[in-house]
């Protein structure tokens, strides 16, 4: 497959026919006065050494040097290797909550900050794993379809904020149930969802939909973030957020539910203090799940091909400069193409 890095760059390529064109009009110029000093066959026995072909051919040449370079910043890249690529792990679907408690800061910087380091670092920890990401408040959206490219997931990771939900609340139950239907339909392979909250469920059923997931075969894993003292919720404004009373609505820690679901869902609650030991012990927990082939990984590298049109572009410029306007004194009076004179 053969692609430009930076393909605007190939608007350039539009110059070359206007070039072109300016070309052809000035040549047509220079005809015309040439006609008002006399005959054309006259002129001509009086300029031997004139050429009329060589000037053409300088110019196309410059022009063919003028669009190889373009084509050299447009940076071209060939795919050199389509690979089918077999791993051996499990799959992950982290279920990350985005509902304004998670930007409490009884955890520093923040919950939903201290959340998505966290997150980062479990796909640092993933080698042959697929993973996937989605995020819930009162509603849940696969922000990241399941798969196997650590680099996209956290680039998907860093673009996470609580605005990306209009509905606020936290639904874990919606977010189980829909993690528990993005995995693949592989045989014989571990999977786990590893759900990141604080623990305030308005909506209710999420013990009920994480035994769903066990049935499945779909271990529940529940990382609780945040003070079970409760701290208040801050505002873009400065102040913290109110309730309808103007009270300042405080958010805190559930890990009595936590516990429940992780329960329900035949996994282990871990309530996050120190994150490296809460990523110790979720390791620990996942490893001991049933591994198996995941399917197979196609992707494409790609190489640079720059250096052939450099190669070009040199060579285009040393025939350029080689071949002269006038007429060579040693190749002037070869004749490839004979005229017939007539009797």
């Amino acid at each position: 497959m053969f692609r430009f890095e930076d393909p605007i760059y190939l608007w350039l390529l539009l110059l070359l026919p206007i070039m072109a064109a300016v070309r052809f009009i000035v040549w047509r110029q220079k005809i015309s006065k040439i006609r008002k000093f006399g005959d054309p066959e006259l002129l001509k026995r009086m300029m031997p050494d004139v050429s009329k072909y060589r000037p053409t051919v300088k110019f196309w040449l410059m022009m063919g040097a003028l669009a190889m370079i373009i084509l050299l910043i447009a940076r071209p890249q060939m795919g050199t290797k389509i690979s089918n690529e077999k791993r051996n792990g499990i799959e992950t679907i982290i279920c990350l909550d985005i509902s304004n408690s998670m930007l409490a800061e009884d955890v520093v910087p923040s919950r939903l900050s201290k959340s998505k380091m966290m997150v980062e670092n479990l796909i640092n920890r993933f080698t042959n794993d697929k993973i996937g990401l989605i995020v819930f408040a009162g509603d849940a959206f696969v922000q990241l379809p399941i798969t196997s490219d650590y680099v996209s997931a956290k680039m998907f990771l860093s673009q996470i904020d609580p605005s990306l939900i209009a509905s606020q609340g936290t639904d874990i139950a919606r977010a189980i149930d829909l993690a528990s239907a993005s995995f693949t339909k592989q045989d014989k392979i571990g999977r786990a969802i590893i759900l990141i909250t604080d623990g305030e469920d308005h909506e209710g059923g999420a013990e009920e939909a994480a035994a769903a997931a066990r049935k499945k075969g779909i271990n529940v894993f529940i990382l609780g973030v945040g003070d079970t003292k409760g701290a208040p919720i801050p505002t873009e404004g400065g102040g913290y957020m109110k309730d309808n009373s103007g009270q300042e609505v405080m958010t805190a820690l559930n890990e009595e539910m936590c516990q429940k679901v992780a329960k329900a869902g035949s996994g282990t609650y871990i309530h996050v203090t120190n994150t490296s030991d809460a990523e110790e012990k979720l390791n620990s927990e996942i490893t001991k799940l049933q591994t198996g082939e995941t399917e197979s990984v196609v992707y494409s590298e790609y190489d640079e091909q720059f250096q052939a049109f450099g190669i070009i572009v040199v060579l285009l410029l040393i025939i350029e400069v080689c071949v002269m306007e006038s007429k060579n004194p040693v190749t002037k009076n070869i004749r490839l193409f004979k005229k017939k004179e007539s009797k």
